[in-house]
């Protein structure tokens, strides 16, 4: 596990962004794709923007980038929390990807209907299901939720199924999530936290026994041990 702690979101958001770039060409040297999980909420919103500047969208190679999502709220695309949009208003939409390679949640369709068809394409594109995604990217909740892992639902534990739909009593939603064991075969995990709000999250997630009921994102724990945590000083403060 690999921690690099930052002055604030802006900083970062900056430093992984410069990290995503060198990672995306070394794995490009050997393969022909690189495939991206990308997470929803609103810190990664600045990662996304400066990915796109003018700065940073010509030094990735995005002809060859697969998108996908971690996690999606059931509301429509049009819905301003649709995380799908928001990434394609930051992001996918300002980049030179190619729109086939970009692989939504559906919300138009049941959501159980909806994670058996987001599994079928990740089946597709992982077929072994020893090494799925060559970086997933991960968001912190103030309770420890990551992806649409919330504490207290059995949805944490699911060992088979690598997409599941739920519905979320605390917002009255439905939810769309990746899983533990397709991200944990993944080959990079980076999460990213910042702001005084996290602190105990994260604080928890660090130091507390072992028990993802509670905290939900200890239950990520990739299997080649390649996990970052991107934080600020604001929410590390609590950490020695």
């Amino acid at each position: 596990m690999h921690v690099k702690i930052t002055n604030d979101i802006n900083d970062l958001s900056r430093q992984l962004a410069g990290w995503m770039v060198q990672y995306i060409e070394i794995i490009l040297k050997t393969k022909n794709r690189f495939t991206i999980a990308f997470s929803g909420g609103s810190t990664p919103q600045k990662l996304y923007q400066i990915l796109a500047s003018v700065e940073y969208r010509n030094k990735i190679e995005w002809g060859k980038v697969h998108c996908f999502l971690g996690d999606e709220r059931f509301v429509p695309y049009s819905n301003e929390r649709n995380n799908g949009r928001m990434i394609f208003d930051t992001l996918l939409n300002i980049v030179p990807v190619k729109k086939d390679h970009i692989h939504l949640i559906r919300t138009d369709v049941a959501p159980e209907i909806s994670a058996l068809e987001y599994e079928k394409i990740l089946r597709h594109y992982f077929p072994d299901g020893n090494h799925t995604f060559d970086l997933v990217l991960l968001g912190l909740g103030d309770n420890a939720h990551t992806l649409s892992l919330f504490p207290g639902y059995p949805v944490i534990f699911e060992k088979t199924k690598w997409v599941d739909a739920f519905y979320l009593k605390e917002e009255k939603i439905n939810r769309i999530t990746l899983t533990a064991p397709v991200v944990n075969a993944a080959g990079n995990i980076a999460f990213l936290v910042s702001g005084q709000g996290k602190m105990a999250a994260l604080y928890n997630v660090f130091t507390k026994e072992h028990n993802p009921g509670l905290y939900p994102a200890q239950i990520i724990q990739p299997f080649n041990d390649e996990l970052y945590w991107w934080v600020d000083k604001e929410a590390a403060a609590d950490l020695k």
